[in-house]
């Protein structure tokens, strides 16, 4: 029987009709065999179940060791299969990011889903879990700096009035000439290297402020410098650990493997996802003189190297991507590169024992002061 020849397990499938003008069934399921049977069994009376079995002409199934990986088989196939309307089908939603406008001659920051060229001068940061929240987060970091929070392509006029920015001072008013351009140049270069560290930037610059305050005797001054610190430091503990500048986000994904004794490696690169990679608990006969950091660099070294792709793509991923990572319990973990790069090995190999033996993930914290 046909139904026996498959696994009771999940997998992405692809029913073909037996007319080759027909449109092929694409779908995931967390058991193959239960769900082929309801969809290829005898037909059943007095009932509005969808059932295929005298139009199927052939089966093809993907094996998944996890929910992440069946949702990504699936994206990769229908992609191939319905070009014109995967879109559709996935129900994408975009994930919000934070755009830094530095195409514009007085740069500016924005929330958007949507990607520009990615060989321009505008720099995304994300993904984060909601609109409400990087905008929350943009906001209130740039209470911190005086760049424009305005949207207009600006025509300084000594003339123009401004605006209430302006008036409290939480402006450098390039709109009427209220700075040079290099000044709003450098102010620009301040938010960029706050966005670029997940605002250590701005935190070391308050407490050099602070100590140098201090040492010179001037207790006021390092005493409101502190307050201001002590104002940054709620915001930052709250941005999450994946938020990061998107062409240097770099992680990866260890998952659940529906091969015996493995497990399954994603990786991330500039938000674009490959995988998924099988990699083994057990160390094969040539490589059993390693140690297992050397055999998961190894592994993660035979990842293909990434093109550019386009905007859409990238999109694609990270709506994804965000659907896994901010789920209330997800499976599986991910490790995040640091500025040079680098995974944390050690951690990385604990991980792979968490998810191998299905134990819950360690406590999330952010490495290296967060984003980088």
């Amino acid at each position: 029987m046909i139904f026996a020849a498959v696994p009771a397990a999940p997998a992405v499938f692809l029913l073909r009709g037996k007319r080759t003008q027909s449109e092929p069934y694409v779908s995931k399921t967390a058991n193959l065999r239960r769900r082929l049977q309801r969809l290829l069994g005898p037909v059943e009376e007095r009932t509005k179940r969808l059932n295929l079995r005298d139009r199927v002409g052939s089966i093809e199934y993907t094996p998944t060791g996890s929910d992440f990986e069946s949702g990504f088989v699936l994206y990769k196939i229908l992609r191939a299969t319905f070009p014109k309307t995967y879109g559709a089908r996935l129900r994408f939603r975009w994930a919000p990011l934070v755009k830094l406008h530095l195409e514009n001659e007085y740069p500016r920051a924005s929330i958007t889903t949507r990607m520009g060229r990615l060989n321009g001068r505008s720099l995304y940061y994300g993904p984060f879990p909601s609109r409400i929240s990087a905008e929350k987060f943009m906001n209130d970091s740039l209470d911190f700096f005086k760049m424009r929070r305005c949207v207009d392509d600006l025509r300084p006029d000594p003339k123009f009035p401004g605006c209430i920015y302006s008036e409290m001072k939480m402006c450098l008013a390039p709109c009427f000439k209220g700075c040079t351009d290099s000044e709003y140049t450098a102010e620009v270069k301040r938010v960029q290297a706050y966005f670029d560290s997940g605002g250590e930037s701005l935190a070391r610059e308050f407490s050099s402020e602070r100590d140098s305050a201090s040492n010179d005797l001037d207790f006021e001054n390092a005493a409101t410098v502190h307050a201001r610190l002590e104002k940054l430091k709620p915001l930052l503990s709250q941005l999450p650990e994946v938020v990061h500048r998107l062409d240097q986000l770099s992680a990866l994904i260890v998952q659940p493997c529906h091969i015996a004794d493995s497990v399954a490696f994603f990786r991330m690169d500039a938000g674009y996802l490959s995988g998924p990679l099988t990699f083994s608990i057990q160390p094969t006969e040539h490589t059993k003189s390693q140690s297992m950091e050397s055999r998961v660099l190894e592994a993660i070294r035979s990842f293909p190297g990434v093109e550019d792709r386009p905007a859409r793509e990238i999109m694609e991923h990270l709506a994804l991507f965000r659907r896994w990572y901010y789920r209330g319990s997800r499976l599986g973990e991910i490790f995040f590169a640091d500025h040079k790069g680098e995974l944390p090995m050690r951690r990385v190999v604990r991980g792979i024992s968490r998810v191998y033996r299905g134990e819950k993930p360690e406590v999330e914290s952010k490495q290296g002061g967060g984003a980088s």
